[in-house]
Parts: C-alpha cells; structure tokens; sequence
C-alpha cells in the first residue's frame, strides 16, 4: 500500500508543479507610486493592490467596480421579476389545439404502422436464404 501512495505522490508532484507555474504568469504586477497595478492576463481585468501589514491587498479597479456593481443590479432585478412572476406565463392549449395535435400523432402513427407492414409483407414473401 505504501508503494502504491509513493508512485501516486511521484506522479502527481510534477503536475502540480506544472499547474502553478502555468498559473504564475497569468498576473503582472507593476509599481505605480505607492500601490501596485496587478492585470490579469487572461481577462484583461486591472486591480490596484497595496502593501498592507506586509500583504499584499487588490481591489477592483473605478471603472471595472461600475461594470461589476451595474452586472449585480441587473441581475437583482431579473430574480425580483421572476420571484414576483412577472414573466409571462404560459397558457394550456385549448381544447381544439389538443384535438388537432392528437390528430396530426394519429395519423403519423398509422402511416408509420402501414409502412412496417408493407415491410412484413416482403419479408414473408422474399424470406432470406438461411446460411446455416
């Protein structure tokens, strides 16, 4: 069991590995003044972080806090239209809307039914020679 632990710490190790130094240049951190500007290289997103008590602490940057505080607004109303049922509901078919879809499955299955018939009917008549 001990070997088995080893092998599967030997071969994760590297991956890890791989996985944080994929993940470390994702950032760029450049001085400005006092603070720092950080940008994330896969979004484009901007954060300006500080050295606090030895920390290092970012936050979003004016304008992208406007797009993010916007985006929450947006979507608290969306829940408060549909927690109030705003959104339009849908209405049960009439009844001559059932009839004629029951109609149209009718006549589909049968047509269907007559096809698997036909196909019966020459499998009967032109049987497969038997290769037994």
């Amino acid at each position: 069991m001990k070997a088995f632990v080893i092998t599967l710490g030997v071969f994760f190790i590297p991956l890890a590995a791989a996985a944080a130094e994929a993940d470390a240049g994702r950032f760029q951190l450049e001085k400005s003044g006092d603070h720092f500007i950080r940008l994330d290289r896969q979004s484009g997103a901007m954060s300006i972080c500080q050295d606090k008590d030895g920390a290092l602490v970012c936050r979003m940057a004016a304008d992208e806090r406007a797009a993010y505080e916007d985006e929450l607004d947006r979507l608290a109303k969306r829940v408060t239209a549909l927690e109030q049922g705003n959104v339009a509901q849908r209405a049960l078919p009439s009844d001559a809307e059932v009839d004629r879809s029951i109609s149209i499955m009718e006549r589909m299955m049968k047509s269907f039914m007559g096809m698997v018939k036909e196909f019966q009917a020459e499998e009967n008549t032109n049987p497969l020679p038997q290769k037994t």
